[in-house]
């Protein structure tokens, strides 16, 4: 995408794109690296159990090569040199092979850590692609491979070389030594050789593990209209956000509307804000804000009481606080338990008047008393 929009990638890639790319088995890797751990400890290994694989390769071929008459015609000795070969051998190989598959491990997830992606795994059409093996072929990645190559041959070569002319008198001297200590002698020049050469690979591994960090992730970097687009598709293009805010938010209001007819009383400021409240005393303890509004919405509410015969009170003091410090479906602060309990008191004895049951009541105040930090 960024070659075709032209943009450099100048910006660090994401968590997100991170993440993306571990899952698809895009990590750091340093084949050196691991081939550096594989070859070293397989020298160590060597050094540690060679002479004991040494000796038991001598006692198995000592015991093959001497055979009495008895053992030379019954069929079922033959296979008694295997008894000898599990005990000889068995402790030292194993060991052998654990420690060159744990290096394995070790240095194939030294950079990058263990990952494992079915997606890598996956066969892909694009690696059958002549035009992308070309590519590759010829691509600054190929060029990197060329240059290690000529230079792990010149540095193991090179050091061959010295530790052939280092050792020379010894190998030359294993032709007098006795049976088997010229054996065991040659593994160990053998395996002091070997770790030698495999050594001249951390030079390699020291080059090639940094370029593999800093390849991978320039390859990650992203160009400012990727991050663009993970912005929207993560958090959500605005403009649908907006309309499912104004989606929301016109149910929310349908549904205050739904609920103003069940009110005891609207109180208003009286122009701009709206409340409408319900003092249920089996469900709440305290009166219950089920509607408010300003400007258009609050004439909705007081068109709606009108309609449904709901008291309309005005109290603006009042109003404002209950619409600043109360949202739809929360009880009334305590601090307004008194101004709220006049006003309802107030509708009780003028319902109870309309029906001919009591008294006029007298005119509810419009300034009723607010707590000093409750007044909006």
């Amino acid at each position: 995408m960024a070659e075709d929009s032209g943009q450099e990638r100048t910006e660090e890639p994401t968590e997100k794109k991170i993440s993306e790319s571990r899952k698809k088995g895009q990590v750091a890797r340093s084949k050196e690296l691991g081939t550096t751990f594989v070859l070293i400890f397989s020298a160590i290994s060597l050094l540690l159990y060679g002479p004991a694989l040494g000796k038991g390769l001598f006692n198995i071929m000592g015991r093959a090569l001497s055979l009495n008459r008895n053992e030379t015609y019954d069929t079922t000795k033959m296979f008694a040199i295997w008894d000898i070969a599990f005990s000889e051998l068995l402790f030292p190989f194993a060991m052998f092979v654990l420690i060159i598959a744990l290096a394995g491990i070790v240095g194939n997830t030294l950079l990058g850590g263990f990952n494992f992606s079915w997606q890598a795994a996956a066969p892909k059409a694009s690696k059958m692609s002549p035009a992308k093996g070309l590519k590759r072929m010829l691509g600054p990645q190929a060029a990197v491979e060329l240059f290690k190559s000529i230079l792990k041959f010149a540095l193991v070569a090179g050091f061959a070389i010295f530790l052939i002319s280092a050792f020379f008198y010894e190998i030359l001297h294993l032709s007098i030594e006795s049976i088997p200590n010229s054996i065991i002698h040659a593994l160990e020049i053998l395996a002091w050789m070997f770790l030698g050469i495999s050594c001249t690979t951390i030079i390699i591994s020291a080059i090639d593990a940094p370029y593999q960090s800093y390849n991978h992730h320039k390859q990650l970097k992203m160009t400012l209209q990727e991050i663009k687009d993970e912005y929207k598709n993560s958090e959500g293009d605005p403009q649908i956000k907006a309309r499912i805010r104004r989606t929301q938010r016109e149910m929310s209001q349908r549904r205050m509307m739904q609920d103003v007819p069940d009110a005891d009383v609207v109180v208003t400021n009286p122009t701009h804000y709206s409340v409408a409240l319900k003092y249920d005393t089996e469900k709440a303890g305290a009166p219950i804000v089920i509607a408010k509004g300003v400007d258009e919405l609050a004439m909705q509410i007081r068109k709606v009481a009108i309609g449904n015969e709901v008291p309309i009170v005005e109290s603006p003091a009042l109003t404002r606080s209950l619409y600043h410090t109360t949202e739809v479906g929360e009880q009334i602060p305590d601090q307004l338990f008194t101004s709220v309990a006049q006003v309802l008191a107030y509708v009780f004895q003028l319902k109870r008047f309309n029906k001919g049951r009591g008294r006029r009541p007298t005119s509810l105040s419009k300034d009723l008393p607010i707590p000093d930090d409750l007044k909006h």
